[in-house]
């Protein structure tokens, strides 16, 4: 674990900032600056236009940029009325993310928000002379998007989306109520920053309980199943970080761990609804929901982004599947359900 990014999180905590982590053409092409709609006499309500960059669909960066545009429609900031969207995604290609950058620099918006590492990282590079925002940035520090949690300076802040205890609380999870997990396999993209940094933490977790982790690496999502695979037999539990290339293609390690009485865990809440047994997260939409509230204070009362602090999730819990449970062969008990603080919404039937 990096100490200078854990004790960000600890100061960023103690502050308590945390608020209420087609190719490479835009899928809504919509640019402008601000202006004022109408001709007639008063001043007439600002536009506004956002562009976003986002690494790549699956459901918790879906729900991410769902979360944020619905905060600034309950600010009254609407899109069809007085917000414009120009809306990119990189599908997953370091090329594209770098174009879209470069256009978005180019281009009028009054805002960008980068959603995942890679969009984030590009943005913060190319992206000068407008606020800048991110999403579902796993380690903003180790990534170099910004230098600090507090108040991180320039034009760019946003909120990570990850709390280094989540991925602890799942390792001793494992540990207590599965105790004969004596290996967990990892399908990691080791390029990717946020899956190298949640690997070293579980890593460390693991070895305080004895427990070993074993890599199957991948490149892209089309290698997804066969990383899956090459770990029957070698171990006895299968975990994924927040790995935008990994989650795309969870719906193969599902079925791997189903059809193998494989425990698996995740670290988002939308693989678990999907079919993982267990995770200690939050809503991914809250947490666009939270940056959408950051780009409300900045276009609407002025605010500097590199004043505001980067927040992380505080609001964590045990979210777990009990069908999944069934398919894997794992017999939960009342002690394991006992994990989860909000079994109402939770504990998934």
């Amino acid at each position: 674990m990096k100490k200078k990014f854990w004790l960000g999180i600890t100061l960023a905590t103690v502050m308590a900032v945390t608020a209420a982590c087609g190719a490479n053409s835009s899928s809504n092409t919509n640019t402008g600056s601000n202006n004022n709609a109408g001709n007639t006499g008063g001043d007439a309500e600002k536009t506004y236009t956002i562009a976003i960059s986002q690494v790549v669909e699956h459901p918790s960066l879906d729900a991410t940029k769902d979360g944020f545009i619905a905060a600034l429609k309950d600010a009254g900031i609407e899109e069809g009325k007085n917000l414009k969207i120009d809306m990119n995604n990189a599908q997953a290609d370091t090329a594209n993310s770098k174009t879209i950058s470069q256009k978005i620099a180019s281009g009028k918006a009054d805002l960008a928000l980068g959603i995942a590492t890679m969009t984030a990282q590009n943005l913060a590079e190319d992206v000068t002379n407008i606020p800048v925002l991110f999403a579902a940035v796993t380690d903003p520090i180790d990534a170099g998007i910004v230098k600090q949690l507090e108040a991180p300076g320039g034009n760019i802040t946003g909120a990570s989306d990850t709390n280094p205890d989540a991925v602890k609380q799942t390792m001793d999870f494992i540990a207590a109520e599965l105790p004969e997990v004596k290996k967990i396999g990892l399908v990691i993209n080791e390029g990717e920053p946020n899956a190298v940094v949640m690997a070293k933490y579980a890593e460390e977790a693991l070895k305080t309980h004895g427990i070993e982790l074993v890599k199957a690496p991948i490149v892209n999502i089309s290698d997804v199943q066969q990383a899956a695979e090459s770990l029957v037999g070698r171990v006895d539990a299968i975990y994924i970080t927040l790995d935008n290339n990994v989650v795309s293609g969870v719906d193969s390690i599902i079925e791997v761990a189903n059809q193998n009485d494989i425990p698996f865990f995740s670290a988002d809440r939308d693989s678990v609804e999907k079919g993982a047994f267990l995770a200690v997260g939050f809503k991914y939409f809250d947490h666009g929901y939270e940056v959408g509230q950051m780009a409300v204070e900045i276009l609407k009362n002025g605010k500097k982004p590199g004043e505001m602090d980067v927040t992380v999730p505080q609001k964590l819990d045990f979210i777990m599947n009990l069908k999944a449970a069934a398919e894997q062969d794992i017999t939960v008990t009342d002690k394991m359900k006992s994990y989860v603080k909000d079994p109402e919404n939770n504990i998934i039937e």
